[in-house]
C-alpha cells in the first residue's frame, strides 16, 4: 500500500492545541498556557498595541487551534466553530478581525501565577521549543505581570528581524 492510499502524507503533521494564534506584522505568534494563564488577555493586549504602533495584526484563533507543518513551515488555522471569536473575561464572547491561517514564527509560554518568574537569563536550550517538528524561537512569560504586552511584542518584533 502507498502513501497516499493510507492518507499518511510524510510532508504534513497536525495537531490541535489549546493556544491562541495571531498575527502581528507577517509573524505568527502562538500562545500557550494553563486556563486563566492570561492568553485571551494578552493577545487582546497584543492587537491593541500592533494597531497602536500602526503594524498590521489579527487574530487566528482562540482557545484552539490546528498546527500543521507544512514543508518546514508551522501553519495555525482556527478551530472551525470558533474562527473570528476571542473571550474577553467578564464581557463574553466577543467578535475580532481574524485571518483564516498564518505561519507561526515564535511560542510565547505562559506561565500560571503560582509559577516562579522566568530567569531573567534563561539557558539556550529554553529559547526554543519543536512542534509538529518544527523549532521555533520561545519566550517564557507572565501575562499578568506590569508591561508583558510590550515585552512579548519586543520579542516578535526581535524574531521578525531575524
Amino acid at each position: 500500500m502507498n502513501e497516499a492510499s493510507n492518507g499518511v502524507d510524510r510532508a504534513t503533521t497536525r495537531q490541535m492545541v489549546h493556544a491562541n494564534a495571531l498575527l502581528i506584522g507577517e509573524a505568527g505568534v502562538l500562545l500557550r498556557g494553563p486556563s486563566g494563564s492570561g492568553k485571551s488577555a494578552l493577545t487582546l493586549d497584543l492587537l491593541a498595541l500592533a494597531a497602536q504602533q500602526g503594524v498590521f495584526a489579527r487574530l487566528i484563533g482562540d482557545d484552539r487551534v490546528e498546527l500543521v507543518n507544512r514543508h518546514g513551515r508551522l501553519i495555525a488555522r482556527p478551530h472551525k466553530a470558533i474562527a473570528g471569536a476571542i473571550e474577553e473575561r467578564g464581557v463574553g464572547v466577543v467578535r475580532a478581525p481574524c485571518e483564516p491561517a498564518g505561519v507561526i514564527r515564535c511560542v510565547v509560554d505562559l506561565i500560571g501565577a503560582a509559577e516562579p518568574a522566568p530567569q531573567r537569563y534563561p539557558p539556550e536550550m529554553a529559547l526554543e521549543t519543536q512542534l509538529c517538528g518544527v523549532a521555533l524561537p520561545r519566550l517564557r512569560a507572565k501575562a499578568f505581570e506590569g508591561g508583558a504586552a510590550r515585552k512579548i511584542f519586543s520579542f516578535i518584533r526581535e524574531v521578525m528581524a531575524n
